[in-house]
């Protein structure tokens, strides 16, 4: 079926939907964004589906939302396991609660039982509640840091993980040969008394979820000592952090936190930024105005679905500067390690887990303290996928685990990034920092001290729409079959093909497995340690350029990288 045809057939099929009708008969003479609309359907893989509400099949809509939840359905019924049934959440994005709704009310139509939240709860939440409640399944409606106009759709196995590659293809093979009038939601009111629909909240979830939280402080003397001295802003950036964030803080002892009034409540349209993403230093701009205010020594700001955290700290001027994700994260760990180590509760079989695209200083600061360290793909499920072999081996004690792009986790309870841990243990730190007559600053520089400077650069590339598509391919597909023999004037040692799960030596030609599951991304290991990493967003129509360098000084270090990334867009 063309395009065109599919829009036709959206004309006739949704016809007494007068909103939809309407929104496509508007754009009846725009042939390009016709196109767009209707090229392709809206892929559902490990992390769901992700777009741009709207009518059409390449759009977030109930339709499409409706259809993804009955092929999860028949996967659940296949499975047997209709009575545990599911657990839905959603966060503050445009039709979120209405996405969550409808995806509750198709499960019940199938006789699955689900487990619909009663107001907008973060990720972590949703990937604790599926374990805490023997769920089957969780789904969570969320774009996560993207822009206004998306929303998106993601779905958790039992560990608490986002589903994997082999249930992904199930489900969406259900999805493709399912017509859109077959996914039909069930009476609210019928399914409420009909048992399969509950309404859960705090004491179902939240309450069990923050206790748990609790015991992952490492030093609770340090925070009855230190918690009311410290001084911290936090911005949930209109998003589902407000509750919870605030929660941990109080709870441990952390009193002293002054909220931006301005991005405190939920905000569908997210009035106050451009984008709800803590890495993007804008996202901080009301929160450093109050900290200056308030003479606050840390500054957190989380996305709307909390799932990430990024952080402000004061540099020796006494100004506010944004931490990477890398920083963040190894500042984390190397806080847990010394605090663990310090107070004798290091194991001998601990360890730690990061995405391939992140900081090699991180193993640099394992070695140090002799833990073992290891790769995943880029994706969280792949972190958690590491906790759930840990624990049946029995061979290792997960520690630590983090992605660049803001994601951190030091707990096994959740299978997913947690913006509301990361908050827990970022206030931690900075607690142990001031009762020694220092900053979180001070601690960054320390590592760099310690272990050189480390500096990493990410350069993304959108390409929207079917162009867009077709020419990352093209882009993918060319370099995955030109090796250059340097970029930026460093020798490529090696290359990592993940698509061909391939490691090949380019002086010998000599080639090894790498054993990760297949993935579109290109790893060039250049010498003296450097390395360059290229994909596409599993999320945005976008290829991302991973840079990774280090030196004595962060001047080399960023001089390096620079050169290294102008080559590298070169071969792009």
């Amino acid at each position: 079926m063309t395009y065109r045809e599919n829009y036709e057939k959206w004309l006739r099929d949704f016809a007494d939907d007068k909103k939809t009708v309407d929104e496509l008969e508007a754009i009846s003479g725009d042939e390009k964004e016709i196109e767009d609309r209707f090229y392709c359907e809206l892929s559902f893989g490990t992390a769901g589906m992700r777009g741009v509400l709207g009518a059409g099949s390449n759009r977030m809509n109930v339709y499409n939302v409706r259809r993804a939840t009955k092929g999860l359905a028949e996967y659940i019924l296949k499975a047997g396991e209709s009575e545990r049934g599911v657990v839905i959440a959603y966060d503050s994005r445009r039709m979120s609660p209405e996405f969550a709704k409808a995806s509750a009310l198709v499960l019940c139509a199938s006789g699955i039982k689900t487990y619909l939240f009663d107001a907008l709860r973060p990720v972590p939440v949703l990937s604790y509640a599926v374990r805490h409640l023997h769920t089957f399944a969780g789904i969570v409606i969320t774009a996560s840091h993207n822009p206004p106009q998306y929303n998106g759709y993601k779905v958790y196995a039992e560990d608490g993980a986002q589903i994997g590659p082999e249930v992904a293809d199930e489900i969406t093979k259900v999805i493709r040969s399912t017509p859109y009038p077959e996914a039909k939601e069930m009476d609210e009111q019928a399914a409420l008394d009909k048992g399969l629909l509950k309404i859960i909240g705090n004491k179902e979830v939240d309450d069990d979820y923050i206790a748990e939280l609790k015991t992952l402080v490492v030093q609770p003397e340090l925070l009855k000592r230190e918690g009311g001295k410290l001084k911290i802003v936090y911005t949930p950036l209109h998003g589902s952090g407000n509750v919870p964030v605030r929660r941990i803080l109080r709870e441990i002892g952390v009193t002293n936190v002054s909220v931006v009034k301005e991005q405190e409540l939920p905000d569908c349209n997210f009035s106050t930024i451009k984008v709800p993403n803590p890495e993007d230093p804008a996202a901080f701009t009301l929160a450093i105005k109050l900290a200056d205010e308030t003479g606050a020594d840390v500054i957190f700001g989380t996305d709307p679905d909390c799932d990430r955290l990024g952080v402000a700290v004061r540099d020796k001027a006494g100004k506010f500067v944004l931490l990477t994700g890398n920083q963040i994260g190894c500042l984390l760990l190397y806080y847990i390690l010394s605090a663990k180590k310090r107070n004798g509760l290091l194991p001998t079989n601990g360890a730690v887990v990061k995405s391939i695209v992140s900081t090699e200083l991180a193993k640099a600061i394992c070695d140090d303290f002799g833990v073992s360290i290891f790769n995943t793909l880029t994706g969280f499920k792949f972190i958690g996928e590491k906790i759930q072999q840990f624990e049946e081996s029995g061979k290792y004690t997960f520690l630590f685990g983090f992605e660049e792009s803001y994601g951190f986790l030091s707990s096994t309870f959740v299978r997913d990034k947690d913006g509301v841990n990361a908050s827990l243990l970022i206030a931690e730190a900075a607690c142990s920092c001031m009762a020694e007559g220092r900053t979180l600053y001070d601690m960054v520089e320390e590592m760099f001290a310690r272990y050189g400077y480390y500096f990493e650069k990410v350069v993304s590339t959108t390409m929207p729409g079917k162009d867009g598509m077709e020419m990352m391919a093209k882009t993918m597909k060319r370099l995955h079959s030109d090796v250059p023999a340097e970029i930026g004037g460093y020798k490529v040692i090696a290359v990592r093909d993940y698509l061909k799960d391939l490691r090949t030596e380019t002086a010998s030609g000599k080639t090894e497995k790498i054993g990760l599951p297949a993935s579109d991304v290109l790893y060039y290991e250049l010498e003296n340690g450097f390395w360059l990493c290229i994909r596409p967003s599993g999320t945005e129509p976008k290829i991302k350029l991973y840079v990774n360098t280090h030196a004595k000084t962060l001047d080399s270090a960023k001089e390096i990288a620079e050169k290294i990334r102008a080559s590298a867009e070169k071969m792009m």
